[in-house]
């Protein structure tokens, strides 16, 4: 069969990454870059917007749409419609993109939609550049060390795991924050300390969130050291509540896109990955 031809529409950094990964066995186009971001991807163009219908994939970014209701275009100063991908796409193509939601799935109507954010594969690869840049984050903003630090990580899944191995090798004092008795043994089983969820607070000089719901409540916050640093790595709508932290003066950073901001080459290979498993899975293989 004839090479797939992906139209790549906006995106940060990530999704060039992406990009070179997937133009190793298919064609490629870009939209919503401007031409210096382009600069050093010597193998890599902009689509032709007055090819109508040429690509039989789309992949946009793991947010795919602005404020504005336009595609997230970050690297370029121009705006990216979501009319205008549709144009360039064959009828019955797949689009692939992160979040998925009514309004996405509105804006491509008759096309196969597929969400890579909830590709088991891409989460298990996910966790550990997402883990990394959420330990260089709190190493930029502590003033102290993590050696023998007070860390509280709320939920025990793959990014909570994940940080847990990077901090013991700090040396931190680590205590897991579970919901019930599986995410105990987990904590037991990396050798952590586990408290509930519905008892949380304490002397802890850092705080990981990474239960997307409510957990931290002003209630629970108030439980808190005011020296606290507490870092949300939830997806939206996040864990903490953000204005009962202002109001008791706790500082609280919401690190979304970890991965694309402190990992972009890795985390736009693990997207290309998931993007040509999918492919593979439906008899779609590379020649």
């Amino acid at each position: 069969m004839d090479k797939h031809r992906i139209l790549i529409a906006g995106g940060d950094m990530r999704q060039l990454y992406c990009a070179e990964r997937l133009s190793r066995d298919f064609e490629i186009g870009l939209l919503g870059f401007d031409s210096e971001n382009l600069a050093d991807h010597t193998g890599l163009a902009a689509a032709d917007i007055s090819a109508h219908k040429y690509y039989d994939c789309a992949l946009l970014p793991v947010l795919p749409f602005s404020d504005d209701g336009n595609i997230y275009t970050p690297c370029s100063s121009e705006k990216l419609t979501a009319e205008l991908v549709s144009s360039l796409i064959a009828d019955n193509s797949t689009v692939f993109a992160g979040k998925v939601n009514a309004e996405l799935k509105e804006a491509f109507q008759g096309f196969e939609i597929y969400d890579y954010m909830l590709s088991e594969e891409l989460n298990i690869k996910n966790a550990v550049p997402t883990a990394e840049g959420a330990v260089q984050l709190a190493l930029e903003e502590l003033p102290v060390t993590l050696n023998g630090l007070k860390v509280l990580i709320v939920g025990m899944g793959r990014i909570g795991t994940a940080i847990v191995r990077i901090l013991q090798g700090f040396g931190a004092d680590i205590t897991g924050a579970v919901h019930n008795s599986r995410g105990a043994a987990k904590a037991k089983l990396h050798g952590i300390k586990a408290v509930p969820t519905k008892r949380l607070g304490g002397d802890y000089g850092l705080v990981f969130n990474t239960v997307p719901q409510l957990v931290l409540d002003h209630d629970k916050l108030a439980e808190f050291s005011n020296n606290t640093l507490f870092i949300d790595l939830a997806s939206k709508p996040g864990g903490i509540d953000f204005e009962a932290a202002l109001s008791l003066g706790l500082k609280v950073i919401w690190a979304l896109g970890l991965p694309g901001k402190t990992a972009p080459v890795t985390a736009g290979e693990i997207i290309a990955e998931t993007v040509i498993s999918k492919l593979e899975e439906r008899g779609e293989a590379i020649e």
